[in-house]
């Protein structure tokens, strides 16, 4: 009896450690997202049951970045992708050729300009892509579908208060047109009202012309503006430029594309509220 005992104990420590020196086997509890504001919302959402991965890593533009080995590897293990297409093609071709067991397409569930992919300036498609998401980690962990759902409408609660308070505060500004260095803000510019001014297109390195600056320096002088918005993961030289030139204040507008090291803590909700509070300052707002 005791020679069994001891065989059996010798039989469960050697699959215990063949199967530790395996590693883990797959990504069943990983859910892999390809721009910091998806991996808000799923780990909000899903954060407790799962690994959340940001594909794109801290302070860099997620529009140019190619995905390494290991992170296609990530991809292709990993029981959900969360991405919007359009934003990084090495992501998109990763999220096809690569598919997860189930993958969520922003672009599918949020109605999207054709130009302009930063949906999440927008509190309100924040709260669509929130649901969409949830709807999806009941598909791919029904075990754990309610927890889901109670975690989306409280996000939901969250976004839709923010929402909220940039109707209330922004409805006041005396000054409704804002300068950014780059068009990432067409969907906040839709929702609230204000008129929102590119010094560059969407590519946020993009040289304006002589004429266009010729042009925005026209505008601002007529419309009151008192600040230039540049942004955290681009040369801020040319807002810089441009407001010292018409003597103007030089402030930050993040659009958000990814996390930067300046404020570790910081999340979505908190770069929101910082960017509401910019544009009240530069705007007048009451």
């Amino acid at each position: 009896m005791k020679r069994q005992t001891v065989a059996a104990t010798v039989v469960a420590l050697t699959a215990a450690l063949t199967t530790a020196c395996q590693g883990p086997r797959s990504g069943e509890h990983t859910v892999v997202t390809s721009i910091y504001p998806l991996y808000f919302i799923a780990e909000r959402v899903a954060g407790r049951y799962n690994d959340i991965v940001d594909l794109t890593p801290a302070g860099v533009e997620p529009h140019e970045y190619e995905l390494t080995v290991r992170q296609v590897a990530q991809i292709d293990l990993a029981r959900v992708g969360f991405y919007e297409s359009g934003v990084a093609p090495s992501v998109d071709q990763a999220m096809t050729n690569d598919s997860p067991d189930h993958t969520l397409d922003v672009a599918d569930v949020v109605h999207l300009t054709a130009d302009d992919p930063h949906f999440w300036q927008d509190p309100v498609l924040m709260a669509d892509a929130t649901n969409a998401f949830a709807h999806t980690m009941a598909e791919a962990d029904p075990a754990h579908a309610d927890y889901y759902r109670q975690r989306a409408l409280a996000l939901t609660q969250d976004l839709m208060d923010l929402d909220h308070d940039f109707r209330t505060t922004l409805r006041t500004c005396r000054i409704d047109t804002i300068v950014v260095s780059h068009d990432a803000f067409e969907y906040l510019a839709r929702r609230y009202h204000v008129d929102v001014v590119p010094i560059a297109g969407l590519e946020p390195d993009a040289e304006p012309s002589f004429q266009r600056l010729h042009n925005l320096s026209t505008l601002i002088r007529d419309r009151g503006v008192t600040t230039v918005f540049f942004e955290t993961l681009a040369s801020p030289d040319l807002a810089r430029s441009l407001a010292d030139d018409l003597g103007l204040h030089a402030a930050v507008l993040d659009p958000i594309e990814g996390r930067t090291s300046a404020d570790p803590h910081a999340t979505y909700l908190t770069l929101m509220r910082q960017n509401l509070a910019a544009l009240a300052k530069a705007g007048e707002c009451s």
